[in-house]
């Protein structure tokens, strides 16, 4: 049996990618989901059953952080995957380590937008808006970091800008509105910590910058410029509507800028598609796109390095994580 401790915030997507690679293996799942998620914990049981699936096949359970300690080490588990933070990763990284249990960690990301001088403004300006904020900018493959060349660094910044400016924020029920609220205080009050902490250390905000004064925790969609390494927006995570903009000298820099970072999800670069190929092998990341954001694909492999975590989920490396390899020799 395989443990999969899901997060919140791709409630159905987070765990079918998982699921379904796993179980054509073989395996059998027993799902501990985010606790604000109940309801589509209990959808996807019932979806497994109805496709036929045998009885057991797909189950959950309901679990606070001690009882799910337990049900790791638990002889019946026998390997696990989690989609979550880094410090969630450590931790079941930890239990599962004691009992030799194999896992699978898709983790964190602050991944880099990395435009250079030659790549098509209009169409990087387009994605690199899609890239930050979907889902409110609470996706671990969103792109935080927006690292650009010297020469158009100024008509990126201006473009960008213009084009969070017109970004509408409101109730996600309604069509016409591209920002909704994040999930929860405590998120929006991390993230406010750590827009005012880079402010401080001497990034400029040109839009937004403060949450909206409306019931919800809004906030507003935020432009950072003038970022730079030491700063709390580049060195940590945004898990929210903040993109944070970062001037580089050449291509060199723009590289060397966005491996400089604990994590390793995803990255992007934005230039001809000659030149993209001949500098996707310098980015340390787990995925690597050339003119296109960061997205999960059930016929690619997917998942991090670094303290984004380890393993990987969807195609046939998918299939084979949760395998074990028998070698049979008959003389």
């Amino acid at each position: 049996m395989v443990l999969a401790i899901m997060p919140w915030n791709f409630p159905l997507w987070q765990v079918f990618r998982y699921a379904a690679p796993a179980m054509m293996a073989g395996n059998v799942t027993l799902l501990k989901h985010a606790s604000s998620t109940p309801g589509c914990a209990r959808d996807i049981v019932e979806l497994f059953d109805a496709a036929g699936f045998p009885p057991g096949t797909f189950q959950h359970l309901f679990l606070n952080n001690r009882k799910t300690e337990e049900l790791i080490r638990h002889e019946g588990v026998a390997a696990l995957t989690l989609t979550g933070s880094t410090r969630a990763g450590r931790a079941v990284a930890a239990i599962a380590g004691e009992s030799l249990k194999k896992c699978v960690l898709e983790l964190g990301g602050s991944d880099p937008f990395v435009v250079l001088a030659d790549c098509d403004l209009e169409k990087t300006v387009e994605k690199a808006v899609q890239g930050r904020f979907q889902n409110n900018g609470q996706s671990c493959i969103a792109a935080k970091r927006f690292i650009v060349e010297a020469p158009i660094y100024d008509d990126f910044l201006t473009h960008f800008k213009t084009a969070i400016e017109a970004l509408r924020v409101g109730d996600p029920h309604d069509e016409d509105i591209d920002v909704g609220p994040m999930a929860r205080k405590d998120l929006r009050d991390e993230l406010h910590k750590q827009v005012k902490q880079s402010v401080r250390q001497g990034a400029r905000c040109l839009v937004g910058g403060e949450p909206l004064n409306r019931p919800g925790f809004f906030y507003p969609p935020t432009l950072l410029a003038d970022v730079t390494p030491e700063m709390t927006v580049f060195k940590e995570e945004t898990f929210g509507p903040v993109a944070a903009v970062i001037r580089a000298r050449d291509t060199d820099e723009a590289i060397e800028l966005a491996n400089t970072s604990n994590f390793g999800l995803g990255a992007t670069l934005w230039t001809s598609r000659n030149r993209g190929q001949n500098l996707v092998t310098r980015l340390h990341a787990g995925f690597v796109a050339v003119n296109e954001v960061v997205k999960s694909d059930p016929r690619l492999p997917f998942g991090g390095i670094k303290h984004s975590g380890f393993g990987r989920e969807l195609s046939e490396v998918g299939i084979h994580e949760f395998t074990n390899i028998k070698t049979i020799y008959v003389a």
